[in-house]
C-alpha cells in the first residue's frame, strides 16, 4: 500500500537554519531514505517552499477567493512529504520514527494511506 508521510514543523524554524545546520540535517534524512530508494518502495519525496510562496483558493457559496499564502494559520506548516510503499502501518510508522531520530525537535510525521486516482481507469 502506499501511504503519505506528510512533515510537519514551524517553518520559521526550519528556514533559519544555517547552511551547516540544513546540510547536517537532510544527509541524516537521505540515511534514512536511502534503504527504501534501493528497495524500489521509495516514490517522490518533496519539500515544500515557505508558505509565504502559497497561494490559497478558498471555496464556499460564491466564487472561489483566492488569497496569498496558507489556508489556516497554525503553529506548524506542511513542509514537504514522502510517498512510500510499505506492506503494513507499522512500516510506515517505523519508517517515519526512522525520520523524526533523523531530524530532532519539535514538529510531527503524518501517516495516510493513499488513494490512487487514475483519471479513465477503474478504482481497486
Amino acid at each position: 500500500m502506499l501511504y503519505a508521510i506528510l512533515c510537519y514543523n514551524d517553518e520559521s524554524t526550519v528556514f533559519s537554519w544555517s547552511k551547516e545546520e540544513e546540510q547536517v540535517t537532510m544527509d541524516r534524512l537521505i540515511a534514512v531514505q536511502t534503504p527504501l530508494a534501493e528497495q524500489g518502495k521509495l516514490g517522490p519525496v518533496a519539500r515544500l517552499m515557505p508558505t509565504t510562496a502559497a497561494t490559497t483558493l478558498r471555496k464556499g457559496k460564491g466564487e472561489p477567493l483566492v488569497i496569498d499564502g496558507p489556508f489556516a494559520e497554525t503553529k506548524e506548516q506542511l513542509l514537504g512529504f514522502y510517498v512510500v510503499d510499505f506492506e503494513t502501518l507499522d512500516e510506515a510508522v517505523e519508517f517515519s520514527k526512522q525520520l523524526a531520530a533523523a531530524n530532532p525537535g519539535a514538529g510531527a510525521y503524518e501517516i495516510r494511506p493513499l488513494y490512487v486516482f487514475r483519471p479513465g481507469t477503474a478504482a481497486t
